[in-house]
């Protein structure tokens, strides 16, 4: 079964981007890492093969390794084609930069409304699409 990474460390927001998926129809296996190195050791091989990421939903303000490092250290790896939603609640530019240029396929600040946190999903289920992902749309 395809699979989405979800790097973030808040069970409220982890618990709001299952809502958002479930809300746009998609049914996927998601694999939650509440800190960066955690994430690091998936895309270096550190850690037990997890299946086949489709996408990864990067928070950048992680624990021990943070969302930044993660996206450069991706470019280095076999996952650096698979898209990277980065959903955070920085609202600084040079992060928003940054982000773009390290290859994260979007930048979105964490909405603070929970109508707008559950139409994230539409962007979510747009890059699973492209990826021509296995996981399936009710």
């Amino acid at each position: 079964m395809a699979l989405i990474l979800v790097a973030e460390d808040n069970p409220a927001d982890v618990f709001l981007i299952r809502e958002a998926l479930r809300e746009n129809g998609v049914e996927c296996a998601l694999h939650v890492s509440p800190d960066g190195k955690d994430v690091l050791d998936i895309i270096t091989g550190q850690a037990a093969g997890l299946g086949e990421l489709k996408l990864i939903i990067l928070d950048l303000n992680l624990p021990r390794h943070d969302g930044l490092e993660i996206l450069e250290r991706l470019q280095e790896t076999g996952y650096k084609h698979i898209p990277v939603v980065v959903l955070t609640t920085s609202d600084f530019v040079r992060d928003r930069q940054r982000a773009i240029e390290l290859g994260a396929a979007r930048f979105l600040r964490k909405p603070s409304e929970l109508e707008s946190f559950l139409r994230l999903g539409a962007v979510f289920k747009e890059f699973l699409g492209k990826s021509n992902a296995a996981c399936s749309s009710a």
